[in-house]
């Protein structure tokens, strides 16, 4: 256990130097892009044109301060904002070369939108709108602005706010859809884990049921009638075999390894047959009167059917002080009708559908998984009843 532990740790921390090393890399790349774009962009747009002062030692510093305070948008995404639309509107009012100089600010201003914080996002915007086109006129270093770019400016605002929500919208659409596939997921995870569970106790308690049933007849006899003694450990050796592979077939779906799963007969109606001699053999004297095809039906369905007939045997076999039962299956209309009739006297330990055992609980998950419904109770003539209506519709 130990070890294992110390595998987990390690693995998590080789997990979090990976996210941390693509953190970094992501987060020098955007510098480097933002350099080159930012800093390169405005000293060649500055060739070309006339009206402002060089770029100069001074305006490099105050883009660069915007730059090398991006790779802190993520944990501090209002600081940084700050710190980009300082040295940005510092830069713009002391009439330095024009270019693509609000890269930094516009990485900034978009980080702080998918953060949800519209409260921040819209007071920048206004701030902007309001100190942009004034501060260098206020200063003397720029001419007042004029109403064409007043309406530019406040255009490209609305445009850099709407796109950066568009963008926000789409993040929590795609997160939510995650998180619907992961809850999904899990619901399916669940189920199977439920219907695993359902397939195991119906393998062990038929099973172990028939076998401590064989078990105490085959100690008994076992001096008086040997014959009979060694019929019952027959029939041990048969249905512990069964059980076996069938158990096994089940955990194979758990597999994780390419090694091909242990095959055995798929649990059907078909082998209904089958199921009644083991019944009979373990003591029980059974009865199956049929009405309708049932070779033709759904898996699902046919599966449900034979579990239900399997637990209520077994609780037959386990309960009954006189184990005669009577299995009734008739299909029509698109319905399976199944019921099975414990003729017998329960016994002390008998079938109390408000006991603690899970077989009873176990039958009605079994019908309600196909839609259908199972009731179980004493009859009014005596004896006990199981009875399920299984539902497939048109299928064939």
């Amino acid at each position: 256990m130990a070890v294992d532990r110390l595998i987990d740790t390690l693995t998590l921390v080789h997990e979090q130097s990976l996210s941390r090393r693509r953190t970094v890399a992501i987060e020098a790349a955007l510098v480097v892009t933002a350099s080159f774009v930012e800093i390169g962009g405005t000293a060649a747009a500055s060739q070309h044109e006339s009206g402002y002062g060089t770029l100069g030692a001074a305006g490099i510093v105050l883009l660069a301060l915007g730059i090398a305070a991006l790779p802190f948008r993520r944990r501090y995404p209002v600081t940084v904002l700050g710190v980009t639309f300082a040295t940005t509107l510092l830069y713009w009012s002391l009439g330095y070369p024009r270019g693509p100089v609000f890269v930094a600010l516009v990485v900034a201003f978009v980080t702080v939108v998918l953060r949800g914080l519209r409260v921040i996002a819209a007071a920048t915007v206004i701030l902007g709108f309001l100190t942009f086109p004034w501060i260098g006129y206020a200063i003397g270093r720029l001419p007042a602005p004029a109403v064409g770019n007043l309406v530019g400016l406040a255009a490209w605002l609305l445009v850099l706010l709407t796109l950066s929500e568009l963008a926000r919208n789409r993040r929590e659409r795609a997160r939510e859809a995650e998180r619907a596939r992961e809850e999904v997921g899990r619901r399916r995870a669940a189920d199977e884990r439920l219907r695993i569970a359902q397939e195991l106790h119906d393998v062990v308690a038929h099973g172990m049921s028939l076998i401590n049933l064989r078990a105490g007849v085959a100690l008994h006899l076992l001096d008086t009638d040997p014959e009979q003694a060694r019929a019952a450990l027959s029939t041990i050796k048969d249905v512990s075999k069964d059980g076996l592979l069938e158990l096994r077939s089940i955990l194979g779906v758990l597999r994780q390894d390419d090694e091909a799963a242990p095959r055995s007969p798929v649990p059907t109606l078909r082998r209904l047959d089958e199921l009644v001699t083991r019944a009979r053999d373990s003591g029980v004297h059974v009865k199956v009167q049929t009405d309708g095809d049932l070779e033709h039906l759904p898996r699902n369905v046919d599966l449900a059917a034979y579990r239900i007939i399997q637990e209520s045997l077994t609780n037959v076999a386990r309960h009954s002080s006189r184990p005669d039962a009577i299995v009734r299956l008739c299909r029509r209309d698109g319905m399976l009708d199944i019921g099975i009739v414990d003729e017998g006297v329960a016994g002390r330990d008998g079938m109390d559908v408000n006991a603690g055992g899970h077989g009873i609980a176990g039958m009605r998950e079994r019908a309600a998984s196909v839609g259908g419904v199972l009731t179980a109770g004493p009859r009014v003539r005596g004896g006990f009843e199981v009875h399920a209506t299984l539902p497939f519709g048109d299928a064939s």
